[in-house]
Protein backbone atom coordinates (compact mmCIF):
# COMPACT_ATOMS: atom_id res chain seq x y z
CA UNK A 1 0.00 0.00 0.00
CA UNK A 2 1.25 3.82 -0.75
CA UNK A 3 -0.20 6.14 1.18
CA UNK A 4 0.13 9.12 -0.64
CA UNK A 5 -1.16 7.45 -4.29
CA UNK A 6 -4.17 6.22 -2.37
CA UNK A 7 -4.70 9.60 -1.31
CA UNK A 8 -4.15 11.06 -4.29
CA UNK A 9 -6.56 8.92 -6.15
CA UNK A 10 -9.38 9.79 -3.23
CA UNK A 11 -9.14 13.37 -3.40
CA UNK A 12 -9.32 12.92 -7.51
CA UNK A 13 -12.34 11.26 -7.49
CA UNK A 14 -14.06 13.02 -4.20
CA UNK A 15 -12.33 16.49 -4.29
CA UNK A 16 -13.52 19.22 -1.71
CA UNK A 17 -14.15 16.83 0.72
CA UNK A 18 -11.08 17.92 3.81
CA UNK A 19 -12.87 16.31 6.95
CA UNK A 20 -13.12 13.05 5.34
CA UNK A 21 -9.70 13.07 3.47
CA UNK A 22 -8.41 13.89 6.75
CA UNK A 23 -9.89 10.60 8.66
CA UNK A 24 -8.75 8.80 6.22
CA UNK A 25 -5.34 9.85 5.94
CA UNK A 26 -4.81 9.20 9.42
CA UNK A 27 -5.93 5.54 9.32
CA UNK A 28 -4.34 4.73 6.41
CA UNK A 29 -0.87 6.51 7.99
CA UNK A 30 -1.55 3.91 11.43
CA UNK A 31 -1.71 0.69 9.58
CA UNK A 32 0.44 0.71 6.90
CA UNK A 33 3.14 -1.66 8.00
CA UNK A 34 1.10 -4.04 9.03
CA UNK A 35 -1.70 -4.01 5.67
CA UNK A 36 1.48 -4.45 3.58
CA UNK A 37 2.58 -8.07 6.37
CA UNK A 38 -0.69 -8.66 4.40
CA UNK A 39 -0.67 -9.48 0.95
CA UNK A 40 -3.93 -10.93 0.52
CA UNK A 41 -5.29 -7.68 1.78
CA UNK A 42 -4.13 -6.44 -0.92
CA UNK A 43 -5.10 -8.59 -3.68
CA UNK A 44 -8.25 -8.39 -2.66
CA UNK A 45 -8.18 -4.50 -2.73
CA UNK A 46 -9.00 -4.23 1.10
CA UNK A 47 -8.12 -0.70 0.96
CA UNK A 48 -9.80 0.84 -1.81
CA UNK A 49 -12.97 -0.60 -0.51
CA UNK A 50 -12.76 0.12 2.71
CA UNK A 51 -12.47 4.11 2.15
CA UNK A 52 -15.47 4.31 -0.35
CA UNK A 53 -18.96 4.20 1.63
CA UNK A 54 -21.31 0.62 0.98
CA UNK A 55 -24.00 3.49 -0.15
CA UNK A 56 -25.13 7.26 0.24
CA UNK A 57 -28.57 8.44 0.63
CA UNK A 58 -29.04 12.47 -0.50
CA UNK A 59 -32.69 13.79 -0.23
CA UNK A 60 -34.45 16.89 0.40
CA UNK A 61 -36.37 17.28 3.66
CA UNK A 62 -39.68 19.65 2.65
CA UNK A 63 -41.35 20.80 5.67
CA UNK A 64 -43.75 23.69 6.72
CA UNK A 65 -42.69 26.34 9.65
CA UNK A 66 -45.51 27.73 12.50
CA UNK A 67 -46.38 30.81 10.08
CA UNK A 68 -46.82 28.53 7.00
CA UNK A 69 -43.81 29.19 5.36
CA UNK A 70 -41.85 25.81 3.24
CA UNK A 71 -38.52 25.20 3.69
CA UNK A 72 -36.58 22.56 2.11
CA UNK A 73 -33.18 21.13 3.77
CA UNK A 74 -31.09 18.55 2.54
CA UNK A 75 -31.34 15.05 3.83
CA UNK A 76 -27.78 12.05 3.91
CA UNK A 77 -27.66 9.10 5.46
CA UNK A 78 -23.94 7.27 4.55
CA UNK A 79 -24.07 3.58 5.01
CA UNK A 80 -20.31 3.29 5.29
CA UNK A 81 -19.99 0.02 5.98
CA UNK A 82 -21.81 -3.24 7.08
CA UNK A 83 -19.28 -5.66 7.56
CA UNK A 84 -19.89 -6.48 11.11
CA UNK A 85 -23.33 -5.91 11.23
CA UNK A 86 -25.89 -3.41 10.62
CA UNK A 87 -25.30 0.28 10.00
CA UNK A 88 -25.30 2.27 13.28
CA UNK A 89 -24.58 5.89 13.83
CA UNK A 90 -25.78 8.77 14.54
CA UNK A 91 -27.36 12.03 13.17
CA UNK A 92 -27.14 15.40 13.22
CA UNK A 93 -28.75 18.38 12.66
CA UNK A 94 -26.71 21.58 12.26
CA UNK A 95 -25.98 24.05 9.58
CA UNK A 96 -22.97 23.18 9.17
CA UNK A 97 -23.96 19.22 7.75
CA UNK A 98 -22.63 18.42 4.72
CA UNK A 99 -21.42 15.27 2.99
CA UNK A 100 -17.77 15.44 3.64
CA UNK A 101 -18.43 15.67 7.31
CA UNK A 102 -20.71 12.69 7.21
CA UNK A 103 -18.40 10.58 5.41
CA UNK A 104 -15.93 11.16 7.71
CA UNK A 105 -17.65 10.35 10.87
CA UNK A 106 -19.16 7.04 8.59
CA UNK A 107 -15.64 6.34 8.20
CA UNK A 108 -14.73 7.12 11.88
CA UNK A 109 -17.75 4.89 12.90
CA UNK A 110 -16.72 1.87 11.50
CA UNK A 111 -13.55 1.55 13.36
CA UNK A 112 -15.10 2.74 16.70
CA UNK A 113 -18.44 0.58 16.41
CA UNK A 114 -15.43 -2.39 15.45
CA UNK A 115 -13.33 -1.28 18.93
CA UNK A 116 -16.61 -2.36 20.92
CA UNK A 117 -16.77 -5.61 19.86
CA UNK A 118 -20.26 -5.36 19.23
CA UNK A 119 -21.26 -6.79 15.98
CA UNK A 120 -22.67 -3.07 14.22
CA UNK A 121 -21.00 -1.40 11.30
CA UNK A 122 -20.58 2.34 10.84
CA UNK A 123 -22.85 4.74 9.06
CA UNK A 124 -23.55 8.56 9.79
CA UNK A 125 -26.37 10.77 8.80
CA UNK A 126 -28.18 14.05 9.42
CA UNK A 127 -29.28 17.38 7.66
CA UNK A 128 -28.23 20.92 7.24
CA UNK A 129 -31.37 21.99 9.97
CA UNK A 130 -31.05 23.74 12.73
CA UNK A 131 -33.41 22.87 15.58
CA UNK A 132 -32.00 26.45 17.46
CA UNK A 133 -34.82 28.70 18.00
CA UNK A 134 -37.63 26.34 16.31
CA UNK A 135 -40.80 25.17 18.10
CA UNK A 136 -41.62 21.49 19.59
CA UNK A 137 -44.20 21.55 16.50
CA UNK A 138 -41.20 22.54 13.85
CA UNK A 139 -38.95 20.08 14.96
CA UNK A 140 -41.57 17.32 14.91
CA UNK A 141 -42.53 18.33 11.36
CA UNK A 142 -39.23 18.08 10.39
CA UNK A 143 -38.10 15.32 12.15
CA UNK A 144 -41.24 13.27 10.57
CA UNK A 145 -40.39 14.80 6.86
CA UNK A 146 -36.54 13.65 7.27
CA UNK A 147 -38.09 10.06 7.85
CA UNK A 148 -40.81 9.34 5.93
CA UNK A 149 -38.03 9.56 3.05
CA UNK A 150 -35.62 7.11 4.96
CA UNK A 151 -37.70 4.91 6.49
CA UNK A 152 -37.20 2.12 3.78
CA UNK A 153 -33.57 1.86 4.46
CA UNK A 154 -33.87 1.91 8.30
CA UNK A 155 -34.19 -1.10 10.63
CA UNK A 156 -33.30 -3.22 13.52
CA UNK A 157 -30.72 -5.83 11.22
CA UNK A 158 -30.60 -3.05 8.59
CA UNK A 159 -29.40 0.59 9.73
CA UNK A 160 -29.72 1.45 13.15
CA UNK A 161 -29.65 5.70 13.58
CA UNK A 162 -29.01 7.63 16.66
CA UNK A 163 -28.76 11.07 18.23
CA UNK A 164 -25.86 13.24 17.71
CA UNK A 165 -25.04 17.07 17.54
CA UNK A 166 -28.59 19.03 17.09
CA UNK A 167 -30.73 15.48 17.48
CA UNK A 168 -31.46 14.23 21.15
CA UNK A 169 -34.09 12.43 23.12
CA UNK A 170 -36.77 14.44 21.62
CA UNK A 171 -35.65 14.19 18.37
CA UNK A 172 -35.31 10.46 18.03
CA UNK A 173 -38.58 10.31 19.80
CA UNK A 174 -40.16 12.04 16.86
CA UNK A 175 -38.14 10.05 14.05
CA UNK A 176 -39.12 6.59 16.18
CA UNK A 177 -42.62 7.51 16.27
CA UNK A 178 -43.04 8.13 12.27
CA UNK A 179 -40.65 5.46 11.35
CA UNK A 180 -42.78 3.05 13.84
CA UNK A 181 -46.09 4.19 11.55
CA UNK A 182 -44.78 3.47 8.46
CA UNK A 183 -42.95 0.67 8.91
CA UNK A 184 -45.88 -0.45 11.25
CA UNK A 185 -43.49 -2.19 13.63
CA UNK A 186 -41.93 -1.71 17.21
CA UNK A 187 -38.56 -2.72 16.86
CA UNK A 188 -35.14 -1.19 17.93
CA UNK A 189 -34.47 0.91 14.51
CA UNK A 190 -33.25 3.65 16.57
CA UNK A 191 -31.30 4.42 19.94
CA UNK A 192 -31.43 6.79 22.29
CA UNK A 193 -35.10 6.60 22.62
CA UNK A 194 -37.03 7.36 25.32
CA UNK A 195 -37.01 4.76 28.36
CA UNK A 196 -40.51 4.40 28.29
CA UNK A 197 -40.50 2.98 24.75
CA UNK A 198 -37.44 1.24 24.84
CA UNK A 199 -34.70 3.61 25.39
CA UNK A 200 -31.45 2.44 27.69
CA UNK A 201 -30.66 3.59 30.91
CA UNK A 202 -27.15 5.99 30.91
CA UNK A 203 -27.83 6.66 27.14
CA UNK A 204 -27.74 10.04 27.50
CA UNK A 205 -24.40 9.97 30.11
CA UNK A 206 -22.43 7.18 28.11
CA UNK A 207 -20.10 8.94 25.81
CA UNK A 208 -18.88 11.20 28.67
CA UNK A 209 -19.00 7.96 31.38
CA UNK A 210 -17.27 6.21 29.16
CA UNK A 211 -14.49 8.66 28.18
CA UNK A 212 -14.05 8.98 31.40
CA UNK A 213 -12.99 5.25 32.25
CA UNK A 214 -11.06 5.15 29.41
CA UNK A 215 -9.14 7.70 31.11
CA UNK A 216 -8.96 6.52 34.34
CA UNK A 217 -7.39 3.33 32.56
CA UNK A 218 -4.75 5.10 30.63
CA UNK A 219 -3.81 6.63 34.21
CA UNK A 220 -3.71 3.28 35.67
CA UNK A 221 -1.66 2.03 32.98
CA UNK A 222 1.29 4.98 33.45
CA UNK A 223 1.03 5.28 37.14
CA UNK A 224 -0.80 8.53 37.20
CA UNK A 225 -3.81 9.55 39.84
CA UNK A 226 -6.50 10.76 38.57
CA UNK A 227 -8.04 11.90 41.73
CA UNK A 228 -7.32 15.62 42.40
CA UNK A 229 -6.51 16.11 38.48
CA UNK A 230 -7.35 19.38 36.68
CA UNK A 231 -9.52 19.23 34.01
CA UNK A 232 -10.56 21.30 30.53
CA UNK A 233 -13.09 20.67 28.95
CA UNK A 234 -14.58 21.98 26.07
CA UNK A 235 -18.15 22.19 25.15
CA UNK A 236 -21.27 21.95 27.06
CA UNK A 237 -23.75 19.51 25.67
CA UNK A 238 -24.55 15.52 26.84
CA UNK A 239 -21.29 14.67 25.91
CA UNK A 240 -19.24 17.50 28.69
CA UNK A 241 -21.80 17.10 31.02
CA UNK A 242 -21.39 13.03 31.07
CA UNK A 243 -17.59 13.65 31.42
CA UNK A 244 -17.84 16.28 34.11
CA UNK A 245 -20.21 13.93 35.88
CA UNK A 246 -18.10 11.04 35.84
CA UNK A 247 -14.67 13.07 36.34
CA UNK A 248 -15.56 14.86 39.71
CA UNK A 249 -17.24 10.92 41.00
CA UNK A 250 -13.90 9.77 40.26
CA UNK A 251 -12.28 12.52 41.76
CA UNK A 252 -10.88 15.05 39.33
CA UNK A 253 -11.61 18.67 39.15
CA UNK A 254 -12.86 20.08 36.52
CA UNK A 255 -12.27 23.55 36.26
CA UNK A 256 -13.05 24.85 32.80
CA UNK A 257 -15.83 24.74 30.65
CA UNK A 258 -16.64 26.58 27.09
CA UNK A 259 -18.98 27.11 24.12
CA UNK A 260 -19.17 29.21 21.34
CA UNK A 261 -18.53 32.35 23.23
CA UNK A 262 -15.65 31.44 25.35
CA UNK A 263 -14.96 29.86 28.33
CA UNK A 264 -15.44 29.69 32.05
CA UNK A 265 -13.08 29.09 34.59
CA UNK A 266 -13.75 28.13 37.74
CA UNK A 267 -11.10 27.58 40.42
CA UNK A 268 -13.25 25.87 42.56
CA UNK A 269 -14.03 23.55 39.90
CA UNK A 270 -17.49 22.73 38.21
CA UNK A 271 -18.39 19.80 41.11
CA UNK A 272 -21.21 20.20 42.46
CA UNK A 273 -25.08 18.99 41.91
CA UNK A 274 -25.98 22.87 41.33
CA UNK A 275 -23.52 23.75 39.53
CA UNK A 276 -23.52 20.41 36.67
CA UNK A 277 -27.82 21.14 36.51
CA UNK A 278 -26.42 24.06 35.58
CA UNK A 279 -24.86 22.77 32.62
CA UNK A 280 -28.32 21.69 31.60
CA UNK A 281 -29.96 24.58 32.19
CA UNK A 282 -27.62 26.74 29.57
CA UNK A 283 -27.42 23.62 27.51
CA UNK A 284 -31.65 23.94 26.86
CA UNK A 285 -31.33 27.41 27.22
CA UNK A 286 -31.18 27.39 22.89
CA UNK A 287 -28.76 30.31 23.54
CA UNK A 288 -25.77 27.98 23.05
CA UNK A 289 -23.55 30.49 25.69
CA UNK A 290 -21.89 29.79 28.43
CA UNK A 291 -21.06 33.27 29.98
CA UNK A 292 -24.61 33.18 32.05
CA UNK A 293 -22.41 30.52 34.44
CA UNK A 294 -19.86 33.19 35.85
CA UNK A 295 -22.87 35.60 36.88
CA UNK A 296 -24.52 32.15 38.60
CA UNK A 297 -21.43 31.80 40.32
CA UNK A 298 -19.50 34.95 41.14
CA UNK A 299 -16.13 33.12 42.06
CA UNK A 300 -15.92 31.79 38.17
CA UNK A 301 -14.49 34.42 35.28
CA UNK A 302 -15.51 33.97 31.54
CA UNK A 303 -12.89 34.71 28.93
CA UNK A 304 -14.94 35.75 25.73
CA UNK A 305 -13.73 34.75 22.26
CA UNK A 306 -11.26 32.33 23.47
CA UNK A 307 -10.50 28.73 23.82
CA UNK A 308 -10.51 26.62 27.69
CA UNK A 309 -6.70 25.20 26.40
CA UNK A 310 -4.63 28.39 27.61
CA UNK A 311 -5.81 27.28 30.80
CA UNK A 312 -2.90 25.57 33.30
CA UNK A 313 -4.56 22.09 33.44
CA UNK A 314 -3.36 18.40 33.80
CA UNK A 315 -5.94 16.98 31.64
CA UNK A 316 -7.80 18.47 28.37
CA UNK A 317 -10.52 16.29 27.13
CA UNK A 318 -11.96 18.66 23.54
CA UNK A 319 -15.52 17.71 23.91
CA UNK A 320 -17.46 20.03 21.10
CA UNK A 321 -16.77 19.09 17.38
CA UNK A 322 -14.39 18.41 14.60
CA UNK A 323 -11.11 20.16 14.74
CA UNK A 324 -11.37 22.66 18.10
CA UNK A 325 -8.39 21.97 19.25
CA UNK A 326 -5.08 22.89 16.52
CA UNK A 327 -1.89 23.19 16.45
CA UNK A 328 -1.28 26.34 18.52
CA UNK A 329 -3.43 24.64 21.35
CA UNK A 330 -1.36 21.81 21.31
CA UNK A 331 1.54 23.40 21.93
CA UNK A 332 -0.07 25.58 24.77
CA UNK A 333 -1.04 22.54 26.51
CA UNK A 334 2.66 21.13 26.33
CA UNK A 335 4.09 24.50 27.47
CA UNK A 336 1.28 24.27 30.54
CA UNK A 337 2.84 20.72 31.33
CA UNK A 338 -0.66 18.77 30.29
CA UNK A 339 -0.47 15.52 31.76
CA UNK A 340 -3.05 13.67 29.26
CA UNK A 341 -5.06 14.75 26.34
CA UNK A 342 -8.09 12.75 25.41
CA UNK A 343 -10.20 13.56 22.24
CA UNK A 344 -14.10 12.73 23.32
CA UNK A 345 -15.20 14.53 20.24
CA UNK A 346 -15.08 13.14 17.03
CA UNK A 347 -11.56 13.99 15.46
CA UNK A 348 -11.26 16.84 18.06
CA UNK A 349 -7.89 17.92 16.93
CA UNK A 350 -6.61 18.91 13.95
CA UNK A 351 -3.97 16.78 12.27
CA UNK A 352 -1.59 18.70 12.91
CA UNK A 353 -2.11 18.52 16.49
CA UNK A 354 -1.75 14.98 16.56
CA UNK A 355 1.07 14.56 14.78
CA UNK A 356 2.18 17.41 17.29
CA UNK A 357 1.03 15.42 20.51
CA UNK A 358 2.72 12.20 18.67
CA UNK A 359 5.96 13.35 17.89
CA UNK A 360 6.43 14.96 21.55
CA UNK A 361 5.39 11.38 22.91
CA UNK A 362 2.69 12.89 24.98
CA UNK A 363 -0.10 10.82 26.35
CA UNK A 364 -2.76 11.06 23.85
CA UNK A 365 -5.76 9.15 22.86
CA UNK A 366 -8.40 9.63 20.00
CA UNK A 367 -11.62 9.64 19.82
CA UNK A 368 -12.35 6.42 17.95
CA UNK A 369 -11.39 4.97 21.29
CA UNK A 370 -12.09 7.58 24.12
CA UNK A 371 -15.80 8.23 22.98
CA UNK A 372 -17.13 4.58 21.94
CA UNK A 373 -18.87 4.37 24.98
CA UNK A 374 -22.15 6.35 23.59
CA UNK A 375 -22.44 4.06 20.51
CA UNK A 376 -21.47 0.95 22.76
CA UNK A 377 -24.40 2.24 25.38
CA UNK A 378 -26.70 2.24 21.97
CA UNK A 379 -25.15 -1.65 21.10
CA UNK A 380 -26.47 -2.76 24.35
CA UNK A 381 -29.70 -0.99 23.72
CA UNK A 382 -30.31 -3.04 20.63
CA UNK A 383 -29.40 -5.78 22.51
CA UNK A 384 -32.37 -5.42 24.99
CA UNK A 385 -34.92 -4.66 22.77
CA UNK A 386 -33.77 -7.62 20.82
CA UNK A 387 -34.53 -9.25 24.00
CA UNK A 388 -37.61 -7.37 25.00
CA UNK A 389 -36.01 -6.48 28.13
CA UNK A 390 -34.63 -3.31 30.16
CA UNK A 391 -31.46 -3.92 32.07
CA UNK A 392 -30.84 -1.79 35.57
CA UNK A 393 -28.74 1.12 36.26
CA UNK A 394 -25.48 -1.18 37.38
CA UNK A 395 -26.05 -4.03 34.62
CA UNK A 396 -25.08 -1.27 31.85
CA UNK A 397 -22.93 0.55 33.66
CA UNK A 398 -20.97 -2.80 34.36
CA UNK A 399 -21.15 -3.84 30.44
CA UNK A 400 -19.85 0.31 29.85
CA UNK A 401 -16.82 -0.72 31.85
CA UNK A 402 -15.88 -3.65 30.50
CA UNK A 403 -16.26 -2.19 26.77
CA UNK A 404 -14.07 0.50 27.87
CA UNK A 405 -11.62 -1.20 29.93
CA UNK A 406 -11.19 -3.52 26.45
CA UNK A 407 -10.88 -0.87 23.98
CA UNK A 408 -8.06 0.45 25.84
CA UNK A 409 -6.75 -3.32 26.16
CA UNK A 410 -6.47 -3.09 22.29
CA UNK A 411 -5.25 0.00 21.78
CA UNK A 412 -2.07 -0.75 23.88
CA UNK A 413 -1.87 -4.26 22.56
CA UNK A 414 -1.71 -3.12 19.17
CA UNK A 415 0.05 0.35 19.47
CA UNK A 416 3.34 -0.46 20.80
CA UNK A 417 6.29 1.62 19.96
CA UNK A 418 9.13 1.27 22.12
CA UNK A 419 8.63 2.46 25.19
CA UNK A 420 5.37 4.88 24.03
CA UNK A 421 1.90 3.83 23.27
CA UNK A 422 0.81 5.26 20.63
CA UNK A 423 -2.88 5.39 21.05
CA UNK A 424 -3.67 6.43 17.70
CA UNK A 425 -2.14 3.61 15.61
CA UNK A 426 -3.74 1.16 18.80
CA UNK A 427 -7.24 1.98 18.01
CA UNK A 428 -6.49 2.49 14.04
CA UNK A 429 -4.66 -1.16 13.67
CA UNK A 430 -7.33 -2.69 16.27
CA UNK A 431 -10.38 -1.72 14.32
CA UNK A 432 -9.24 -1.91 11.47
CA UNK A 433 -8.31 -5.54 11.66
CA UNK A 434 -11.37 -6.54 13.03
CA UNK A 435 -13.36 -4.88 9.77
CA UNK A 436 -10.56 -6.37 7.23
CA UNK A 437 -10.83 -9.82 8.26
CA UNK A 438 -14.39 -9.40 7.93
CA UNK A 439 -14.55 -8.14 4.39
CA UNK A 440 -12.05 -11.20 3.75
CA UNK A 441 -14.33 -13.87 5.14
CA UNK A 442 -16.98 -12.60 2.98
CA UNK A 443 -14.97 -12.35 -0.22
CA UNK A 444 -15.91 -9.61 -2.56
CA UNK A 445 -19.01 -7.95 -2.28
Amino acid sequence: MNVKDIMAQLAERHPGEPEFHQAVKEVLVSIEDVYNEHPEYEKAAIVERIIEPDRIFTFRVPWVDDNGQTHVNIGYRVQFNGAIGPYKGGIRFHPSVNLSTLKFLGFEQTFKNALTTLPMGGGKGGSDFSPRGRSDQEIMRFCQAFVTELWRDLGPDTDVPAGDIGVGAREVGYMYGMYKKLAREHTGAFTGKGRSFGGSRLRPEATGFGALYFVENMCATHNIELKGKTVAVSGFGNVAWGAVTKATELGAKVVAISGPDGYIYDEDGVNTPEKIEYMTVLRNSGNDVVAPYAEKFPNAKFFAGKKPWECKVDIALPCAIQNELNLEDAKQLKENGVTLVAEVSNMGCTAEAVDFFLENKMLFAPGKAVNAGGVACSGLEMTQNAMHLSWTNEEVDKWLHQIMNDIHTQCIDHGKDGDYNNYVKGANIAGFMKVAEAMMAQGVV
